[in-house]
């Protein structure tokens, strides 16, 4: 990953980039091709009936939230944007949206499954090796943590309707240690998964504190 220019600006402005665009990143991710969906069938795969799931920048909940809804599960999303947590309630009113930050998260509950899909990656790297510890705070004896990343180490500012977009990623081997670090063991990784946009995504089971 390239480590551009603006990076500290850009890094600093996702929360009011997410809100400003709220509505537009709804309607793109419900209207686009879900290229992802064989790894969200993976995460639900790997998790018991009825199991209490944490989603982590839920965004509207379409088409992530509802889909772990309709399998049964019990979700409980957090995302910055007062927007598309509006949204949420709106359409599963049944589950638990909370708007606010996942890295100071501290909810004082365990969850079975904690996804950080398309949500983690624009974290700043010293934000990211905070969360492990986040992660394995909302943890119990065999929860599965899924989030995607980048390939290799470093940051890249891409844009969305003419908005600067921060990403970055630790590298493979930082991941794996903080997992290892936190009470996690991986179960899958995959780097630029062709098959779902070019991800790189992390299944992890949570063993021990």
């Amino acid at each position: 990953m390239a480590n551009p220019d603006g990076v500290d600006n850009s890094a600093g402005l996702i929360v009011e980039h997410y809100e400003r665009h709220a509505l537009a990143w709804d309607a793109d991710r419900r209207h686009g091709t879900w290229a992802d969906k064989p790894w969200l069938d993976r995460f639900v795969a790997a998790l018991p009936s009825e199991a209490t799931v944490l989603d982590l920048g839920c965004g509207g909940g379409v088409p992530v939230a509802l889909h772990l809804v309709d399998s049964g599960m019990n979700v409980t999303g957090i995302d910055t944007s007062p927007t598309l947590i509006a949204l949420c309630r709106e359409r599963l009113p049944n589950e638990e949206w909370i708007a606010g930050d996942m890295r100071s998260l501290s909810l004082g509950r365990r969850f079975d499954g904690i996804l950080a899909w398309d949500s983690f990656f624009h974290l700043t790297h010293e934000e990211q090796r905070r969360m492990f510890d986040i992660f394995a705070d909302h943890s119990t004896g065999g929860t599965i943590l899924m989030f995607n990343a980048g390939p290799a180490y470093g940051e890249v500012v891409g844009s969305y309707r003419g908005d600067p977009l921060y990403h970055a990623s630790l590298s493979p081997a930082e991941y794996e240690e903080a997992l290892r670090r936190t009470g996690f063991e991986v179960v899958a990784h995959v780097a630029e998964d062709h098959d779902a946009g070019g991800r790189t995504a992390w299944i992890a089971r949570f063993v021990r504190r």
